[in-house]
């Protein structure tokens, strides 16, 4: 990374110049030994490889495990992930977030929300900055913890108070962003002095960026998913390891004979006499000479020790042990992953609460951006997907037991699963249909209106005269 001569100390003291605002900010970005780092290689399964219990199996055995590891990382992580899923965003009385749909689908953050959620989750934290393209209209831009620092106001949990992005392209060349509430500071890529950027003024008058903290504590850093996890894992694949040693050494039954003559070669090394692997008749001529074979070892004590092992690993992520498949050859009934996902649910719920609050300042953001009073929309609230697994019988069932306490067709749409842009439709598919209806109306007979009810026993006028009516009239 590019830095300019004596940055690569943090600033220490209150900053006051954008150059000190650098050197402070970049002291906080993570090194090449943080933690983060680490958890993104056991996440990918680079982790800790050929953890045998002895150094020499490591050396007999490099060739052969060399790309083998035991990862449930990826597992943890993907099973809460893959719950997350934004629908859209209300704002109370608003047109059910239809301005902010657009800001959504125009920055694909259909995608790449979940590239923030799952970054957030792996390393702990993930930013979000918001800023005007050329046309002025508001782009979400996704940046990864290991790109960008923020420094947060003097007592507050949330208001930024500057916060610095650092990139670097193909070439090796830095480009440097900060941000405050009064200007905004950028050193173009090539610049390798931070005092030769250019400040401007911020228009929004507030730091652009939005953290996404995962299990953020009061007073505490952020915490991966993986921080409680990793130990256990280490275990599992060092366990995994030893069964495979084992299984190479011990595990195939081993002959022996007694009695026989040993040839030796032309240097005095002992010959071979049989190829086990491939003879199928061992014989010999002495007659002292006798064969046997040791009993081949017992496995099953590793493969206890792994499920309980991977036991202990659910219980800590709160990930039900079906997604790991433990001690069970059957997939489990769908009322027994109901009630075994109960856990995994309710930590995406809290994940949701979270993140959501940073997705509605990210909403809030655009709206600045385009100079809307909506910007300080403070009730507005994030709708998440459904994060609970359901059959569809059961599913349907419950919503028609709430229709008939009278909710809202809509909000049962929107319990059903149906996105806002869906939503819509069935708005304006309900208005043609109410239409057509009304068009059909008028081609059926018209009722008449009451208290003009005709007389059964009077016929129908017609062009015949008084005289012919009152000859049908009835008599009082």
């Amino acid at each position: 990374m590019i830095v300019p001569p004596g940055s690569h100390t943090a600033f220490v003291g209150k900053p006051e110049t954008p150059e000190q605002w650098l050197m402070y900010l970049y002291g906080k970005v993570p090194g090449p030994l943080h933690d983060s780092h680490m958890y993104s290689k056991y996440y990918e399964g680079e982790q800790q490889k050929l953890a045998f219990s002895q150094m020499r199996y490591k050396a007999a055995f490099a060739a052969v495990f060399e790309q083998w590891r035991d990862n449930f990382c990826g597992t943890i992580v993907d099973s809460t992930n893959e719950r997350l899923h934004i629908d859209s965003f209300r704002i109370s009385g608003e047109d059910d977030g239809q301005d902010a749909r657009k800001f959504w689908q125009r920055s694909s953050m259909d995608a790449f929300s979940s590239s923030v959620h799952l970054e957030a989750l792996i390393t702990g934290v993930a930013y979000v900055v918001v800023w005007a393209d050329a046309d002025g209209e508001p782009t979400i831009t996704p940046v990864p913890g290991s790109r960008m620092a923020v420094s947060y106001k003097a007592g507050s949990l949330w208001e930024l108070e500057a916060a610095a992005r650092f990139e670097m392209d193909a070439w090796g060349r830095q480009q440097v962003t900060l941000w405050t509430e009064e200007y905004v500071y950028e050193v173009a890529y090539g610049t390798t002095e931070w005092d030769r950027g250019v400040s401007s003024p911020n228009p929004l008058g507030t730091v652009p960026v939005v953290p996404f903290e995962n299990r953020s504590r009061l007073g505490m850093p952020p915490v991966s998913e993986l921080a409680n996890c990793i130990p256990i894992q280490d275990a599992i694949n060092k366990t995994v390891m030893d069964a495979l040693t084992a299984s190479e050494f011990a595990a195939f039954p081993q002959r022996f004979v007694t009695g026989l003559e040993i040839q030796e070669d032309a240097n005095g090394n002992p010959i071979e006499p049989y190829n086990v692997g491939q003879d199928k008749l061992l014989q010999a001529e002495d007659p002292n000479a006798k064969f046997g074979s040791f009993a081949a070892a017992d496995l099953s004590n590793y493969v206890t020790l792994v499920d309980m092992l991977v036991q202990h690993l659910s219980t800590v992520a709160r990930v039900p042990s079906h997604y790991f498949l433990v001690n069970t050859t059957n997939a489990p009934s769908g009322e027994a992953i109901i009630s075994a996902e109960a856990g995994l649910v309710a930590k995406v719920k809290d994940r949701m609460l979270h993140f959501g609050e940073s997705w509605e300042r990210v909403i809030r953001l655009c709206f600045a951006v385009k100079g809307d009073k909506r910007k300080d929309a403070f009730e507005m609230e994030t709708r998440w997907k459904d994060p609970e697994y359901r059959t569809e019988a059961q599913h349907v069932d419950a919503l028609l037991k709430l229709k008939q306490l009278d909710v809202p067709l809509e909000f049962l749409w929107h319990e059903a699963g149906f996105s806002a842009a869906q939503i819509a439709d069935f708005r304006e598919m309900r208005k043609a249909d109410a239409k057509a209806q009304a068009e059909i109306q008028k081609l059926m007979p018209q009722p008449q209106p009451q208290g003009q009810q005709p007389n059964p026993n009077k016929p129908p006028q017609g062009n015949s005269g008084n005289a012919n009516r009152k000859i049908h009239e009835a008599k009082p």
